[in-house]
């Protein structure tokens, strides 16, 4: 291993900021992490120490990552990302793109069928409940009992964002719970 992919290598997993991010950069880097998804876009810096992190395992396969995001649509209390910018900023030779505009429930009810043996699910921190509710009935269908979920959200004790690690079992109860819910509306 060369000197500088060292010193890289350790930044990111034990020093890079946000401090959050780090659990989450050591877990890609725990397993072999080929299809990624990600619902809603928070940083694309996030997202490319992500790519690069997957891509430091030598399998020859190239990754997959598919980012859901209103992109252009967001609304204007978010950050502007622009479908473009992402796209350009996120393209690199070991992995291949698909940004997918829409919000979860209904980007995934066009592409979930697509997205199946995803590894590694990020959502963002961004969504409400109502946004995600739609959301859970297309995610089990893009999971494996080894895929890695995280959700970002703000933590009870001290109000920051961190990534929570959801269990198949607590994805299984989010989706008949939105079942049960979307039946009954309808």
């Amino acid at each position: 291993m060369a000197g500088g992919s060292f010193f890289r290598r350790a930044y990111l997993l034990y020093f890079a900021q946000p401090a959050a991010d780090r659990p989450l950069f050591r877990a890609v880097r725990q397993r072999t992490v080929r299809s990624i998804v990600e619902l809603g876009i928070d940083s694309l810096a996030r997202t490319q120490r992500v790519l690069e992190i997957a891509a430091w395992r030598p399998e020859s396969e190239p990754i997959r990552y598919c980012g859901i995001d209103l992109f252009d649509a967001r609304e204007s209390d978010l950050p502007q990302l622009a479908l473009k910018q992402a796209f350009a900023t996120l393209q690199t030779s070991h992995a291949k793109l698909q940004l997918v505009p829409g919000s979860p429930g209904a980007a995934l009810k066009r592409v979930s069928n697509s997205l199946t043996h995803t590894d590694l699910l990020l959502i963002s921190g961004s969504h409400d409940a109502d946004s995600l509710a739609a959301a859970w009935n297309w995610i089990p269908r893009m999971l494996t009992p080894q895929s890695l979920v995280y959700w970002r959200q703000k933590s009870a004790t001290d109000g920051k964002l961190h990534w929570r690690l959801l269990s198949i079992i607590e994805i299984q109860q989010l989706a008949a719970t939105s079942a049960k819910t979307s039946r009954r509306a309808a």
